[in-house]
């Protein structure tokens, strides 16, 4: 009488193809994750230029601002610090992303991302079309 069931080998084999699969489509994930981070840190970094532009129009002067804490700098802790790069002056400023820790190794090409008081956005390549 037979009875019904799988084998070790059957069972073996299973296990070789999901191992190959997962192989496959983790670092596919992983870089859909590093660059959806990308995606906020750049609408991140497009908020904070908004809060400077309501900034310049209150004063009439970047200079004394300091950046906002927002939800979205909160969400990226521990992959992107914001901050200015240099300090900003009566006319211009330059706030950038700076990837940390596992995104700055995926990311390595796309850091700093920046953008400055006349909407100029670098690297160019890394920002979204």
């Amino acid at each position: 009488m037979k009875t019904g069931g799988f084998t070790l080998i059957e069972i073996m084999i299973v296990v070789v193809v999901v191992g190959i699969l997962a192989a496959i489509a983790y670092p596919s994930y992983q870089m859909q994750v590093a660059q959806s981070r990308r995606s906020t840190a750049q609408a991140c970094l497009l908020e904070l230029s908004q809060f400077m532009e309501r900034y310049y129009t209150t004063n009439m002067s970047y200079a004394n601002a300091t950046l906002p804490n927002t939800q979205c700098q909160s969400d990226l802790t521990g992959h992107y610090s914001f901050q200015f790069s240099g300090t900003p002056n009566a006319t211009s400023y330059t706030l950038q992303a700076v990837a940390q820790g596992v995104q700055a190794t995926k990311d390595a090409g796309c850091t700093p991302l920046a953008v400055t008081h006349t909407g100029s956005r670098t690297p160019a390549n890394c920002w979204k079309k």
